[in-house]
């Protein structure tokens, strides 16, 4: 079970990645785009997503991934239930997020600077 404790570090540990409060709602972002945010209650995790993959995802464990709420499908966004994911899950879908919001060349090295994954 995940929690948001097992992924907080990556919102300021991630290059160029810092953790913002909006609405009371924790969300890490890369300038301006928001790659992952949290409901009020730290429950449930939305994370950048490629949209044409996200139904295969939702598909593969509804327990653990749903689609965003209708007015967020126009976006590359999942929702995860922390509690389904194991943290080092929770982890790889952060890093997965952010690296869709970074140079390629951050997330390359990234990448090499972690051959494991995240921590």
């Amino acid at each position: 079970m995940a929690v948001l404790e097992d992924v907080r570090w990556l919102g300021t540990e991630l290059e160029r990645s810092s953790p913002a409060y909006v609405r009371g709602r924790l969300k890490f972002r890369v300038k301006q785009i928001v790659y992952v945010a949290f409901s009020l209650d730290e429950r449930i995790m939305g994370f950048a997503f490629p949209r044409e993959e996200r139904g295969a995802l939702v598909a593969s464990d509804p327990r653990k991934f749903q689609l965003p709420s209708e007015s967020d499908l126009r976006f590359n966004w999942v929702q995860a239930d922390l509690a389904a994911l194991d943290p080092a899950e929770a982890r790889e879908l952060v890093v997965d997020a952010w690296r869709m919001v970074v140079p390629q060349k951050i997330a390359r090295a990234y990448d090499l600077a972690h051959p494991a994954g995240p921590g």
